[in-house]
């Protein structure tokens, strides 16, 4: 069963995974004129594709488990809402990580690696199952983008 493109799900994935660490990267560095490029780069994209992304994907797979089953993993029954409400109170924790990363730096690399990692594997497990519809394609696309995004930021941070 191929579903069709959720053009929501498409704007939110590349808003968190392009769009808005790009812009508020760029905005940092007009407005403050400090440009230490990787550090203020990794900043934004653990903000963003850590942080937010995964912040709100929790809340969804809490409230609204039904688009994570049927509209990524392509499953109609309804007896995996409890797993997914589990992984999103995950997905809440790690986000979260990120969300505070902007407030405590110290915490960045933390988050990227946390997060960085779960992506990665998340994006494996969509490589190793195969017979992709559209949403679980951009949904592995974005996590091992966002792997090697944070697996650089965690190199260049020692």
């Amino acid at each position: 069963m191929k579903l069709k493109a959720d053009k929501i799900y498409l704007f939110s994935v590349m808003g968190f995974m392009l769009i808005f660490p790009v812009l508020s990267f760029l905005a940092e560095i007009f407005f403050t004129k400090h440009f230490a490029a990787w550090e203020l780069l990794g900043k934004w994209f653990v903000f963003w594709t850590i942080g937010v992304r995964l912040f709100t994907a929790g809340l969804k797979q809490a409230i609204n488990p039904l688009f994570t089953t049927q509209y990524i993993f392509q499953i109609k029954s309804n007896e995996s809402f409890a797993i997914v409400r589990e992984l999103g109170f995950s997905n809440i924790c790690i986000g979260l990580t990120g969300i505070v990363s902007l407030f405590m730096p110290h915490w960045r690399v933390v988050a990227a690696f946390t997060g960085g990692l779960y992506l990665g594997i998340a994006g494996l497990q969509h490589i190793v199952k195969g017979s992709l519809g559209f949403n679980e394609s951009l949904a592995m696309i974005s996590d091992i983008f966002v792997f090697f995004m944070m697996a650089w930021f965690c190199f260049m941070s020692y």
